[in-house]
């Protein structure tokens, strides 16, 4: 159960340390509704995120209160730390806004200087209407960044969470390559990728497994289908172990039957390219430096168009669909690297008129002077005859 993840002295510090930051921006209350940033606070694990939720957060000390569906009620007070549980929709549908409103006017919302978390997979556009006219002129800033920046830098607890993730992201790697071969079907070696995910002590992944072979290598972002393993073929995959929620993704590439000369000259450019990247990750390191040295790599073997997706990011603990952090390595960034947050660094290349795709997931604990590798496994092409 995750508020036993973590100790209560742990919990109490990261709660003081967002009053202090809600204080230093000039608000009186935080409505936090990421439900990452709400299990960061006060270590819930439940779905109730596919609903209306917040977590109403005071610059002053206090009881911390959750306003959520009340089928939600029995989870929140047994697995998290709130001290008490608001709630609307039980038994029959009703408005939360209408249900909220009663809060916001107890609590005196409404006439505070209010931030709220405008998470983008997390509330529905007539909630943040509605929340918006509710507390009018109270609502001055909406600090999307404010919990996420005093949590990107990871307690060494949450490191050997990734550490541990990292562990059963090698293992279902390996379960995959165990049932590989001609005439294997996308689904089935994702089924016994999952498996070994979920029997090393894994939740789901909060996003869904990336599996693609043959032409279909060539899809950045594709799911597992029927399609069935040819000789010649290649496979690329992207799968996440989560330990406690706290994800370490891996990338990783096979062949059945010799790969191509194409196939490993792609392969040899992404490798390149991680390395490069890497040979600049951090601690104090802007993010766009390791971006850059990726992207040099690809461009000076002509192959930049085929070059899609950032080049890393942050990651954290994962709800479903993202288990994304916002920090990114890419074009634009003014992110700075820290020391103990966890990044992947993952160069692919994806061509269409090639019927063909290369990928590479790494993911890196960043230090003062470099990086601590999470991965374990080779990053050579796995060659199944």
């Amino acid at each position: 159960m995750s508020k036993h993840d973590f100790t209560k002295e742990e919990f109490a510090s990261r709660l003081s340390r967002t009053r202090e930051a809600i204080d230093q921006a000039g608000l009186d209350w935080l409505l936090v509704i990421h439900p990452v940033s709400m299990r960061w606070l006060i270590g819930q694990d439940n779905k109730s995120y596919t609903a209306f939720q917040c977590l109403p957060v005071s610059a002053k000390p206090g009881k911390l209160t959750v306003f959520t569906r009340e089928m939600e009620r029995n989870e929140f007070e047994a697995d998290s730390m709130v001290d008490e549980v608001r709630s609307y929709n039980g038994r029959e549908p009703e408005d939360p806004m209408q249900a909220f409103a009663a809060l916001a006017e107890e609590f005196g919302l409404r006439t505070a200087r209010v931030g709220m978390e405008v998470p983008s997979h997390y509330l529905h556009p007539h909630h943040y209407l509605k929340l918006r006219d509710l507390l009018g002129p109270a609502l001055v800033a909406e600090p999307n960044h404010l919990i996420n920046d005093l949590k990107v830098a990871k307690s060494p607890r949450e490191l050997d969470y990734h550490r541990r993730s990292a562990r059963i992201a090698a293992d279902a790697w390996a379960a995959l390559l165990s049932v590989a071969r001609e005439g294997a079907s996308e689904l089935e070696l994702s089924a016994a990728a999952y498996q070994k995910i979920l029997s090393s002590g894994s939740v789901l992944p909060a996003s869904t497994m990336n599996l693609m072979t043959g032409e279909r290598s060539a899809f950045a972002l594709g799911g597992p289908t029927e399609r069935r393993m040819q000789r010649g073929d290649t496979g690329v995959v992207e799968l996440g172990g989560a330990y406690r929620r706290y994800t370490s993704t891996l990338g990783r590439q096979w062949s059945i039957g010799k790969p191509s000369e194409r196939l490993l000259e792609l392969h040899r450019i992404v490798c390149d390219a991680s390395d490069a990247a890497v040979a600049e990750m951090k601690a104090g390191a802007p993010a766009i430096k390791a971006h850059e040295a990726l992207k040099g790599v690809i461009a000076r073997a002509g192959l930049d168009h085929y070059r899609q997706h950032t080049s890393g990011y942050g990651m954290a603990p994962g709800f479903p669909p993202s288990w994304g952090e916002p920090t990114n390595m890419f074009g634009g960034s003014k992110d700075v690297l820290q020391a103990n947050m966890v990044m992947t660094v993952e160069p692919g290349l994806f061509s269409k008129d090639e019927g063909l795709g290369v990928r590479l997931i790494d993911n890196f604990i960043i230090t003062e002077t470099g990086v601590e590798r999470l991965s374990t496994t080779s990053r050579d092409i796995a060659v199944v005859e």
